[in-house]
């Protein structure tokens, strides 16, 4: 007995039907009658191929498109005789169809007699299927091919760890690498270079470290100017600039010439840790070794603007338009930023006018940039206020960040209710709040002693933020120390800690002060071991503030103690340090003691400061009084 090949085709009508349809797709594809006088005559040509690429027939695209893919498709291919083979795969998979076409046909394909999916054919299905964004379907498909038997080359594992990479699933990535190297491929330089340049881009430095041991160990793999430039950022990244710069002599070492972007690295690093000349020395080996890009330009500049090497800063910046190196808006910030700070305001406006004939558009940065210039120079309000206007009016529209440095300038210059206008401007136009535009308003109007409005500003911001962050925190606890509210200070205190909003210097310096103003020495001693503890390291300010206690109550010899302390200790005595300890030594009778302190200030370059000075001469004077002292 035959059994047709589909149950519905026992039906007369719908049998005629799939015939028909058959019929029509044969005719389709039937080749065109010889004409007269070439009868017999057979075409025996291959395949037309583009390059080595097969030409599929149009008309079985338009089959798949119109059918999808199932037995008319199929019959489709059979009429053609075409071989489903890696190749006839690949460039179906190509075709302009719907995703889903393709993953069956591929899947259609997989179950043929005689054929074998290939690491081609899965990659170019993985290929569709990211454009597609099918993630999930994607990750299937990677898990089969690692799990075939189909040999996978690291050019292929180094493109499947890009896909995931770009998809975002690192983890993913990471376990294929290590399945498929374990099992069907040795990984290369590149294959190496492909998972670090993923786990750099998604800030896994210290992964990058241990991949880069594991690659030496491999035997057959060493670094190349891709791998050196991704460890090299890391390395500066985490911090770790010693290692970066060993690595950076290793790979001269090596052979290996650095990039435009390795100099620029390590430039940076340099600067970091304010090795000016040497930066300076990277720059000229580096300008006999490549050329240096905008970007080594703008670190070079900045690293200058911040060693307050300003006019060297400048002239690096001529000569690189001299040399031909054109600027983008970034590092032309960065250098009206290093002009007003250096003063030079005029030079700055220049450059902004400028900027036009250097193809850069000045954007939020190089207004804010202007802006927080000509407050800094202690210009007019109304000028800082004019280039808001025009910012607006050239289309640019201003940040968060503008506003907090308007209503800084505002509150620095005593104009409070303008600071509190542009205050109410931001809500208005919807952007969150801003703690650093609060913590100046609540600075100013506690300066002001208008404690309650600061207060309702706070309240205000822990309401609309759910917490408030560290810095404007220790400014309300300094002002509440400040109009002598310690319990309301000591609360602030603790609610941060239980916000899980961690105290920073700031706020216990704020909370220290508050309690020695109120004659809380041992408390304010209390918070700086609380301090130490809590592995917030305290700051100069922070000894000075008990030093400034300990003076204040008279405590002579535990304040020589803390000075002690201060001048063993990483952090020494500044000018404020040695007057307070001068004038505490002065008020106990010290003058043996104070006038040994004294000439050790000048050694070091301070000078007692006039405060000090009277406070000798006082006690100097009671100890007249007294008759225990005589003065020539």
């Amino acid at each position: 007995m035959m059994i047709g090949r589909r149950s519905i085709s026992t039906f007369s009508c719908l049998c005629h039907r799939i015939k028909q349809t058959e019929s029509e797709i044969v005719r389709m594809f039937e080749i065109s009658r010889p004409k007269a006088g070439t009868e017999g005559f057979q075409d025996k040509r291959p395949p037309l191929r583009r390059g080595s690429v097969r030409i599929l027939d149009e008309r079985f695209i338009r089959i798949l498109k119109i059918f999808k893919w199932g037995p008319d498709a199929e019959k489709a291919l059979e009429v053609l005789k075409l071989k489903v083979d890696n190749e006839l795969v690949r460039e179906i998979l190509k075709i302009d169809i719907e995703v889903s076409v393709k993953i069956q046909f591929f899947k259609w394909a997989g179950k043929r007699r005689n054929f074998e999916h290939d690491s081609t054919t899965y990659l170019t299905l993985i290929r569709c299927l990211e454009e597609a964004g099918l993630t999930g379907e994607m990750w299937k498909m990677v898990q089969e091919m690692a799990r075939s038997t189909c040999v996978i080359t690291p050019a292929h594992l180094s493109e499947t760890i890009r896909i995931l990479g770009r998809a975002k699933m690192v983890n993913k990535a990471l376990s294929i690498f290590y399945q498929i190297k374990s099992r069907k491929c040795k990984p290369t330089t590149t294959t190496y270079n492909s998972v670090i340049l993923m786990l750099m881009q998604e800030g896994q430095h210290e992964k990058v470290h241990e991949l880069y041991g594991e690659m030496c160990n491999e035997g057959n793999c060493f670094p190349d100017t891709v791998t050196y430039s991704a460890l090299i950022s890391s390395y500066a990244k985490l911090g770790r600039d010693d290692s970066a710069i060993r690595l950076f002599d290793e790979m001269k070492v090596n052979g290996l010439h650095p990039t435009a972007k390795i100099y620029t690295t390590l430039l940076a690093v340099y600067f970091k840790l304010g090795r000016v000349e040497m930066a300076l020395a990277l720059f000229s080996e580096m300008k006999n070794d490549c050329i240096p890009t905008v970007y080594t330009y703008t670190e070079l500049i900045r690293g200058l603007g911040k060693a307050g090497r300003i006019e060297e800063a400048y002239s690096v910046f001529l000569s690189m338009l001299k040399e031909g190196c054109k600027p983008d808006v970034v590092l032309i910030n960065n250098v009206i930023n290093l002009l007003g700070r250096g003063g030079r305001i005029g030079d700055a406006f220049k450059l902004f006018n400028e900027m036009e004939s250097l193809n850069c558009k000045p954007n939020v940065v190089t207004y804010n940039t202007i802006i927080k210039s000509l407050f800094e120079s202690k210009a007019p309000v109304s000028e800082a206020s004019s280039w808001f206007d025009r910012m607006k009016a050239n289309g640019v529209a201003p940040s968060s960040f503008t506003y907090s440095i308007l209503i800084d300038g505002y509150c620095k210059k005593n104009r409070v209710e303008k600071a509190l206008g542009l205050l109410e401007e931001m809500d208005e136009k919807c952007f969150p709040p801003c703690p650093a535009a609060y913590c100046s308003l609540i600075n100013s109007l506690g300066k002001a002693k208008r404690y309650e409005a600061a207060n309702e500003l706070f309240q205000e911001l822990k309401e609309s933020c759910g917490s408030s962050s560290s810095r404007v925190y220790a400014v309300m606890i300094k002002h509440f120390g400040k109009c002598g509210r310690m319990t309301e200070a000591v609360n602030l205190f603790n609610e941060m800690q239980k916000l899980g909003c961690s105290p920073d210097v700031y706020a216990y310096n704020a909370l220290m002060s508050g309690l020695v103003r109120a004659g809380m020495l041992d408390e304010a001693f209390s918070m700086l071991h609380s301090m130490e503890e809590n592995a917030c390291a305290p700051d100069l300010n922070s000894f000075n503030i008990i030093l400034n206690g300990l003076a204040k109550t008279g405590e002579a010899q535990r304040a020589i103690g803390m000075f002690t302390k201060m001048k063993n200790s990483t952090i020494k005595p500044d000018a404020v340090s040695y007057n307070t300890i001068l004038g505490c030594l002065s008020r106990a009778g010290m003058f043996e003691e104070a006038a040994r302190l004294m000439k050790e200030m000048h050694a070091y370059g301070f000078e007692y400061d006039l405060i000090t000075y009277s406070s000798i001469l006082e006690a100097v004077g009671h100890m007249d009084e007294d008759g225990s002292c005589q003065t020539s």
